[in-house]
């Protein structure tokens, strides 16, 4: 009688080779779903980029057409005074809407966070700025400064004061242009701050007031310090939108009067498309520009103010 035949073992793979291939697959898939990002960076980002440094470095025919090289021809002609007070007027234009757009709805904010009845009500309303468009609220501020119709200048008769000409006035129209704007970021800003009002403990409060610090003393030593990471929130995206503001002096002042102001953005847009100049070189140079100071900018913000930033 014959033994049975013992069965053929299967082949044994080496865990090597199993943790290998699966960490091949991980990858891919890591890859599938990082795939439409990196697309849209190089699209949106990486693309933009390096057309603006090519084209900058080219000159070109009445309709914008790349026909030479020029190496860095427009970047020197950047360096005269008119190009000095773009940069001065842009200065000028970011500090009042990043510091009133700031203060304003925090001084706002801080009575609005208490619950009381009508505070829902108030808060919408003062929130409001935030769905206008930039051209909306451009239009609803020419209405509201115009000297034929003006409540504000109505509102100043009665006190008193002698209206200035809000946008044609070299000494108000950047002033204007800027303050229209700081109303515009103050309703989102207004909404992120009572957000980080609402988000504090009040045992930390009541015990902050047990230790004597009220008043002021509790807002700079407690409720600052708690509400941080949205207060640097709201600077850095303060501050990016008013280096991006184009609409609203495009449509009060178009640049003018005089080219008071003229910011940045509005010079490289008038380089590149006001009355069909085209110069894209010019206007490219302008923008590699406007990239250094917003990356010289956010390394300030990020380097010096989180510093200061409690994250919880």
């Amino acid at each position: 009688m014959t033994s049975a035949k013992p069965p053929d073992k299967a082949p044994v793979t080496p865990p090597s080779a199993t943790r290998g291939g699966g960490r091949v697959r991980e990858n891919l898939l890591g890859l599938l779903f990082v795939l439409p990002g990196l697309v849209g960076l190089g699209v949106f980002v990486i693309f933009p980029l390096v057309q603006a440094v090519y084209l900058s470095m080219m000159g070109s025919d009445i309709l914008g057409n790349p026909t030479r090289f020029v190496g860095f021809q427009h970047f020197a002609e950047l360096f005269t005074p008119e190009f000095g007070n773009i940069l001065l007027h842009t200065l000028i234009f970011t500090l009042i809407v990043v510091v009133g757009g700031v203060v304003l709805p925090m001084s706002l904010a801080v009575p609005l966070s208490q619950k009381l009845p009508g505070m829902r009500v108030f808060r919408t309303l003062f929130t409001l700025p935030f769905a206008y468009s930039a051209s909306a609220a451009g239009v609803v501020w020419l209405l509201m400064l115009d000297p034929s119709m003006s409540p504000v200048n109505w509102l100043l008769r009665l006190l008193g004061v002698v209206a200035p000409h809000w946008t044609t006035d070299s000494g108000w129209a950047l002033v204007t242009v800027s303050g229209v704007t700081m109303w515009m970021v103050s309703g989102f800003n207004l909404l992120v701050l009572a957000a980080g009002l609402a988000g504090i403990d009040e045992e930390v409060l009541e015990a902050a007031r047990i230790d004597g610090a009220t008043g002021i003393r509790q807002f700079v030593s407690v409720v600052l310090p708690m509400i941080s990471p949205s207060l640097f929130f709201v600077i850095v995206t303060t501050t990016l939108t008013a280096l991006q503001s184009l609409g609203q002096p495009q449509v009060m002042t178009d640049g003018g009067p005089n080219g008071d102001t003229s910011t940045l953005v509005y010079s490289i847009y008038n380089q590149a498309f006001h009355n069909n100049n085209s110069n894209y070189g010019l206007a490219s140079a302008q923008g590699l520009v406007l990239l250094l100071v917003g990356v010289l900018l956010a390394v300030v913000q990020f380097g010096v103010i989180e510093r200061r930033v409690h994250y919880r």
